[in-house]
């Protein structure tokens, strides 16, 4: 069978500016070749800035964040597309060649109904009628799974949940019929119950529309249940390639069985529960519109210690990370801390309490101002909280470097210019720079590969042990609540539905939510999103 793509030597550049130094040409895809065949699924697998999304725009011609295609072809059907002009270009995006981001939510727009966003480029590239676009996209609803299918497409973005636009998204790329899709990173942000729905809907829409896709992700699990063939990539080049059998069961390089073997070692639960540090007493929460998204929750959190909070997407988490730190004031109960009752709005906390709770976001890319440097970013805490100016707040912020493994290298650089893991350090020292006592990260590593989570992770243990640190710990990845925790709270649809240590928190008998959620993990095992959804048809039928 011909190809439907094939990249053959592929090269992209892009052009470096140093602080300080003349700017420079640096090669970010050196080399890299393969083919995808009709109907198949080729995974591309790496750490952060190994050259992922970069190959996979390279498949729509498009260089982005200045980056350069300078050499080599990526052909499709036997026709090189690099030296098309803009308007050869223009007429196989979204046509012959779609997109689907990592962030749906960016992706629509909000004052737009979903349907017309989803038949809008097969109509402007005259690829079918009006009417026969709206038969596709309702067609495509039903093959995905979405809700009410027949008025789904009436609904405005922020009237469905994050799975759904996901698939709306899928829906949008899939509309005109292409003979290729980029998938880059599309469930990365979802809890595992919800892209498990996604990922079946990924893979059933496939293989009903014998489509190619790339399919980018950090994730070896999740590349394990819907591709074909795996490339691992580093450094923007290939380091190995072959079957899902094969990369999985017998990788042949030291990279790639690391990938595979990555895992955090767990921690032992501390057998002190004294000295409460944060309790959490009866706190039910709502929106300014009534709509109430925490139910009498009560928890507490002993100095020194982690505790995770898990759940999918719209249980409350990042809600009560919300109440803890003042953003929103509960309607009814009370969050102490240190023995004291804080305040529940945050402008009426003295700077005092605000110091002493950090909080770290899930992208660093959106807490970082990108115009400010490191030094700028760590330094403002120094000089809120301590007061700390010139030289002296400069020497702090190279010790705080330092101390998150980076070095004073880093200190006049922009966040463009620091990797994904890297932002994610500066935003823990721009926490640690305050000196807190109790630190709240929100999905801190959902976003970077497992290496680099992995190095995160341990980062965050290391500085627990040395500053007698407590975490709320956000996150939907059971694997990460069981490297790091000490114990566990399981939300579900804002109320608290398990809390205790984690022995017992993650052991049977479960209720139904927390079964339902440890088997929604991902497994690095052929077959297991088949596997996990038969189990679900049976129980479905039997119930």
């Amino acid at each position: 069978m011909p190809e439907l793509l094939s990249v053959r030597n592929l090269k992209i550049e892009a052009t470096s500016y140093p602080p300080g130094e003349a700017p420079r040409r640096v090669t970010i895809v050196d080399g890299v070749s393969f083919d995808l065949h009709k109907g198949k699924v080729l995974g591309l697998i790496g750490e952060s800035g190994a050259g992922k999304s970069t190959i996979g725009l390279s498949a729509l011609a498009y260089g982005r964040g200045g980056a350069e295609i300078t050499g080599g072809e990526v052909r499709l059907d036997g026709a090189d597309i690099l030296p098309l002009g803009k308007n050869g270009i223009r007429k196989i995006r979204g046509a012959r060649v779609c997109y689907v981001a990592q962030s749906a939510a960016a992706a629509f727009n909000p004052a737009h109904r979903l349907g017309d966003q989803v038949v809008e480029a097969s109509i402007k590239h005259g690829l079918m009628s009006k009417d026969e676009a709206h038969k596709r996209a309702l067609y495509l609803f039903r093959v995905l799974g979405l809700p009410n299918p027949e008025t789904f497409g009436e609904r405005f973005p922020h009237q469905v949940s994050g799975g759904q636009l996901q698939r709306a998204m899928t829906a949008m790329a899939l509309c005109s019929n292409p003979e290729l899709i980029v998938f880059d990173e599309p469930t990365t942000a979802l809890d595992v119950t919800t892209q498990i729905d996604v990922l079946a809907a990924i893979k059933h829409a496939i293989e009903e529309t014998h489509t190619a896709a790339l399919y980018i992700t950090h994730d070896l699990a999740v590349v394990a249940q819907i591709s074909d063939d795996i490339m691992v990539l580093r450094h923007g080049r290939h380091v190995e390639y072959g079957s899902v059998q094969q990369i999985i069961e017998a990788p042949r390089e030291d990279y790639t069985r690391a990938l595979v073997n990555v895992r955090q070692a767990y921690r032992d639960e501390a057998a002190d529960q004294s000295g409460t540090l944060l309790k959490v007493e009866n706190v039910s929460a709502e929106y300014s519109n009534g709509f109430k998204v925490l139910h009498d929750v009560s928890l507490h959190l002993p100095k020194g210690q982690t505790l995770a909070v898990v759940g999918e997407s719209g249980s409350g988490k990042s809600t009560l990370a919300r109440v803890i730190t003042g953003l929103l004031p509960p309607s009814s109960g009370r969050v102490v801390f240190d023995g004291k009752p804080l305040m529940p709005d945050l402008k009426r906390r003295p700077n005092d309490d605000l110091r002493r709770i950090q909080l770290i976001y899930q992208m660093a890319d959106t807490a970082m101002n990108p115009r400010q440097t490191v030094r700028d970013i760590i330094g403002r805490p120094l000089t809120f909280y301590y007061g700390l100016r010139g030289a002296e707040k400069t020497a702090r912020v190279k010790e705080l470097l330092d101390q998150i493994e980076m070095g004073k290298g880093f200190v006049d650089r922009y966040p463009a210019e620091l990797s994904g893991g890297q932002k994610q350090r500066v935003a823990i020292a721009r926490a640690l720079a305050a000196k807190p006592e109790l630190i709240l990260c929100d999905e801190p590593t959902s976003a970077l590969d497992p290496l680099v989570a992995e190095g995160i992770l341990k980062l965050l243990l290391r500085l627990q042990e040395e500053e007698q640190l407590s975490y709320v710990f956000i996150t939907h990845d059971i694997a990460i609540v069981r490297a790091i925790a000490d114990s566990v709270a399981v939300m579900h649809r804002g109320k608290l539905v398990r809390f205790g240590p984690k022995s017992k928190a993650l052991s049977p008998p479960f209720d139904d939510y927390t079964d339902l959620l440890l088997k929604s993990v991902p497994e690095m095992e052929i077959g297991w999103l088949e596997r996990v959804l038969a189990t679900r048809r049976m129980e479905s039928a039997g119930n």
